[in-house]
C-alpha cells in the first residue's frame, strides 16, 4: 500500500515555525516530508541545524534512531532543527538518485531555511549516505558547522568533494561493520585542514547502545561554535 499523505498544508510556511510541526516543504521533484523542532526558549539560539538521513534503499529515513539523536544533541545546545526525508522516502516525491538529486533535495530545504530565517546560522549534519549528501552541499551553502557521523569514505567519492569552510567535526566508531573505520581516519588526516575527527571505541554503524555517548560527542565536540543567544 503507498503511503498516505499527512494532513499538512501543502505550501511552505512563510515564517519558521515556534513549535515542534510536521510539514510539506518544495522539492525539486515535488513535496518533501519534513519535521522541525525547537529548542526550549530559554536556551535557543540563533542557529538552524539540517539533519539528513542513510541510505534510503536500505531503510534510511528522517526517523533514523542515530539521526534523531543528532537532532536531539543540538536542540539542546539550543538550535532548531530540521530533519527531512530524501525523494522516494515516505511521503517524499521523487526516486533514489544516488547522492546527486538528494542533494537537491537538501540544498531547496537549506533555501526554505534560509528564507524563513536568513538572521540564523546554518549548520549541516549527517549519519553515513546523509554525511556524503551533506558534504555535496557544502560547497553550495553558507554552512556554519559540518557535522559527519560514520562517512562512508570507501563507499562513496569524498575525495572530489570540497572541504567545507567552517569548523567540522567527524564522529567515527572504531567496530564500525559497514564503513571501514581505518579508511575514515586517513581521509581525515588527508583534508587540508583536517577536521576535528572523534573515535568512539567499541562502536558499531548504527551506534547500539552507544546513542547517549554520541549525543555527548556531538555536543562536545561543536559547543565551542555555538550561535548567539537568539534574540526573539
Amino acid at each position: 500500500m503507498p503511503p498516505v499523505m499527512p494532513a499538512v498544508n501543502p505550501n511552505p510556511p512563510a515564517a519558521f515555525p515556534t513549535v515542534a510541526t510536521e510539514l510539506i516543504l518544495p522539492g525539486p521533484v515535488g513535496p518533501l516530508e519534513a519535521a522541525i523542532a525547537v529548542a526550549a526558549t530559554a536556551d535557543a539560539r540563533a542557529g538552524v541545524a539540517i539533519v539528513c538521513h542513510p541510505h534510503s534503499l536500505h531503510g534510511g529515513s528522517m526517523h533514523n534512531k542515530v539521526v534523531t539523536m543528532i537532532a536531539r544533541a543540538l536542540r539542546e545546545l539550543g538550535l532548531a532543527t530540521v530533519v527531512f526525508n530524501f525523494r522516494g522516502v515516505g511521503v517524499s516525491a521523487g526516486e533514489y538518485d544516488d547522492g546527486r538529486g538528494e542533494t537537491e533535495d537538501l540544498l531547496s530545504v537549506a533555501a526554505w531555511v534560509q528564507q524563513v530565517r536568513p538572521e540564523a546560522a546554518l549548520w549541516l549534519a549527517g549519519f553515513s549516505f546523509g554525511s556524503y549528501v551533506a558534504a555535496r552541499a557544502a560547497a553550495h551553502t553558507p554552512v556554519r558547522q559540518m557535522i559527519s557521523v560514520a562517512p562512508p569514505v570507501s563507499r562513496w567519492d569524498f575525495s572530489g568533494l570540497a572541504s567545507p569552510l567552517c569548523p567540522w567535526l567527524v564522529i567515527q566508531g572504531e567496530a564500525d561493520e559497514i564503513v571501514d573505520a581505518e579508511s575514515v581516519y586517513a581521509w581525515v588526516m588527508a583534508q587540508p585542514e583536517p577536521p576535528t575527527l572523534t573515535r568512539m571505541p567499541e562502536t558499531g554503524h548504527f551506534f547500539h547502545r552507544r546513542l547517549m555517548d554520541l549525543r555527548g560527542a556531538i555536543k562536545n565536540g561543536v559547543r565551542a561554535n555555538l550561535p548567539p543567544r537568539s534574540s526573539a
